[in-house]
């Protein structure tokens, strides 16, 4: 019990680390300059007067705006604070921590420069106007940390609106990473896909995601049971019936699975799964060893709430489980967002796509799985690490072909083009963070005497 709690303790250390250097630092990005300024005549040319001829040309002809300025590397992250990390409706002042650090991530793991937009409404139609209005200044648009069901809505819509890429991390992002970390895993413990088991604890926007990207890869709606805060999902629900235009997604859940219609909570919904897909809320006592210990040989958990797991892994293990994943990077098997969207902007920026298709992100859980394939699976290493550089290149080139094979990319380049550009570019802003370390122009991290 006490290296239990040992364990859990420093887990709850790096919440307290974090606080007193978002404090420090007084966030995490800034915006820098990508020319040089030889002296201050440069000015005449990077503004006034010299800037208008960059003004015509775009004029002129639209698409030159992606070769006159930043907008084809540059991603909004639009969030109404209304769903964060597994905070809950916390607002968006208090959203804008976690955008800051998406775009940290972009920067740093994919050569994207993103920029925080936390949005002061609730109201689906005011979001999608908000974002169509930001249009003109982005490449692209990541959704993030809003509410369902209206974050269903505002995808759609604004998926069929506009003529640049958008996607919902909490939605694609979340179901493309589990699919690789799930494809991994299976291979470990050698069950096939489409004989397994699975039982999804969670039925917000991350597991809809995923229910739907296992339908895509052969995994029979028979085959799952999914279980929200109200018990197990099936066509006996009349709760979720009765707002199915609302819920539209989680009523084809009801009536397409659990078609024995078996009552219960978490424990029911595990018992005899191979697998548990968790994205539910902050643990850890939200899935009991007891439940796992009912599952099927060899369990696969992924207990992927944030900032704490619905179990922590140690428990899980303890109960029987073989392959543990959570959502945190200070636990083996991280199954982090982090894993996909850098990358898979990385390419759909690359050849300039209009929109994202689910093949791309099929393509970018392929990308991924991969890399950690080639790295040697074993239990507790199923996916690779966030900061290996051969994820979002491998991702980008994936995504960058998928785009083209759809006919959704601008730009016709070839895989080796599309490995040089990523490469080259995400090479360059790891080395820039560097020289700022280097030289001091990023602080030094005080010391607290303590370590995590």
């Amino acid at each position: 019990m006490a290296n239990r709690d040992e364990r859990a303790r420093k887990a709850g250390q790096a919440s307290e680390e974090a606080l007193r250097l978002h404090r420090f630092y007084r966030g995490k990005i800034q915006m820098m300059p990508k020319c040089p300024i030889r002296d201050f005549n440069d000015f005449a040319l990077w503004y006034t007067p010299g800037v208008a001829a960059s003004s015509r040309a775009v004029h002129a002809d639209a698409d030159a705006v992606y070769e006159q300025t930043n907008r084809g590397n540059t991603v909004a992250v639009v969030s109404d604070g209304t769903r964060v990390l597994g905070l809950g409706d916390i607002g968006p002042e208090a959203a804008m921590p976690v955008m800051e650090g998406k775009a940290l991530l972009f920067k740093y793991l994919g050569a994207v420069d993103a920029v925080p937009v936390c949005l002061g409404t609730r109201d689906p139609d005011s979001i999608v106007q908000a974002v169509k209005w930001l249009q003109p200044s982005f490449g692209g648009i990541n959704l993030e940390d809003i509410s369902q069901p209206k974050c269903f809505d505002v995808l759609d819509r604004l998926k069929a609106e506009l003529q640049i890429p958008v996607w919902h991390d909490d939605q694609q992002g979340t179901a493309m990473v589990a699919l690789a970390g799930l494809l991994n895993a299976l291979k470990v413990v050698d069950k096939p896909l489409d004989g397994v088991r699975i039982a999804l604890v969670g039925v917000g926007a991350a597991n809809v995601a995923t229910y739907r990207m296992l339908r895509a890869h052969g995994v029979p709606s028979e085959a799952v049971i999914a279980c929200d805060s109200d018990g197990t999902l099936h066509a006996g629900r009349t709760d979720i019936e009765q707002r199915q235009a609302e819920f539209r997604d989680k009523w084809r859940i009801c009536t397409e699975t659990n078609l024995d219609r078996v009552p219960g909570g978490i424990t029911q919904a595990l018992r005899g799964a191979d697998v548990c897909i968790a994205f539910s809320r902050p643990g850890p006592d939200v899935i009991s060893p007891e439940a796992v210990q009912g599952m099927a040989a060899d369990p696969i958990v992924f207990a992927c709430a944030n900032p704490v797991p619905e179990i922590w892994p140690w428990d899980a293990q303890a109960a029987g489980a073989r392959i543990v994943a959570t959502g945190r990077s200070d636990f083996p098997n991280q199954l982090n967002n982090s894993l996909g969207f850098p990358g898979l902007f990385r390419g759909v920026l690359d050849v300039r796509a209009r929109r994202i298709t689910d093949a791309m992100g099929v393509a970018a859980a392929h990308a991924l799985a991969s890399v950690a394939e080639e790295h040697g699976l074993r239990e507790d290493a199923i996916l690779p690490f966030m900061d290996d550089l051969e994820v979002p290149v491998r991702q980008a080139v994936a995504v960058g072909m998928a785009a083209q094979a759809e006919d959704a990319a601008r730009l016709t380049l070839t895989p080796e083009a599309l490995e040089r550009g990523a490469r080259e570019a995400i090479e360059d802003a790891r080395r820039a963070t560097d020289v700022l370390a280097r030289e001091k122009l990023i602080r030094p991290v005080p010391m607290t005497g303590r370590s995590l």
